[in-house]
């Protein structure tokens, strides 16, 4: 049985590669769940054996690709803490945030099966907790957006600003009103272990605001 180990294969490439998929798909299944967007524009797709919604509008399926092309960098160099799509409100005030944490652990040696079989069993346990995630949810109020945002180590954050890695994309300071939520609250979604990723650490938990039910 062939074994992968750090002198086989660039692991945080890999670790990238798998993650940043993940995030796309993930990414798409919040907006259609959360209805961020019409569901018109959704298609039903297949990933890790189950049933997703993807996004068929071209812009906002560009600014995803872009993001996650920029964040690969960092998640390769395990310079990203974590990745967090926000949802703000009309007044751009943010009521829901769902955050996904990154780490990388030593990796010793797996077998390529077990790699690819155990990764995929838990990112379709994950989106499968997004798909149903509503029932935990309040209901967001009408016109919402979102943006994301990335977490780096102090030293990732001094030299993005001197790469970019996509033309006119570059990195920007998120604004403090789009990364302070008031009276949040906590709802752990889903905490995934595996042996390749440090996911047991790499935790997926979403922050509403407690105003929201004022709102609505």
């Amino acid at each position: 049985m062939a074994t992968l180990t750090r002198q086989d294969l660039n692991f945080g490439q890999v670790v990238a590669d798998i993650l940043c998929e993940f995030l796309e798909v993930a990414i798409h299944l919040i907006l259609y769940v959360r209805e961020i967007y019409p569901s018109g524009i959704f298609q039903k797709r297949k990933k890790y054996n189950v049933p997703v919604q993807m996004s068929c509008h071209p812009e906002l399926n560009q600014y995803i690709q872009d993001t996650l092309h920029c964040v690969k960098p960092l998640i390769q160099k395990n310079e990203a803490e974590k990745v967090v799509m926000v949802i703000m409100d009309k007044e751009h005030h943010p009521v829901e945030r769902f955050v996904f944490e990154i780490s990388q652990p030593p990796l010793l040696s797996i077998s390529s099966e077990t790699l690819l079989s155990h990764v995929e069993q838990l990112l379709r346990a994950m989106i499968l907790k997004i798909s149903v995630c509503d029932a935990v949810l309040d209901n967001n109020p009408p016109g919402c957006t979102f943006t994301l945002l990335v977490h780096t180590r102090e030293a990732a954050t001094r030299n993005m600003e001197k790469v970019q890695v996509i033309k006119d994309f570059p990195w920007i300071v998120a604004d403090e009103q789009e990364v302070h939520m008031e009276e949040a609250k906590l709802i752990p979604l889903k905490t995934m272990t595996s042996d390749i990723l440090k996911v047991s650490h790499s935790q997926l938990f979403c922050t509403e605001s407690q105003k929201l039910n004022e709102i609505l």
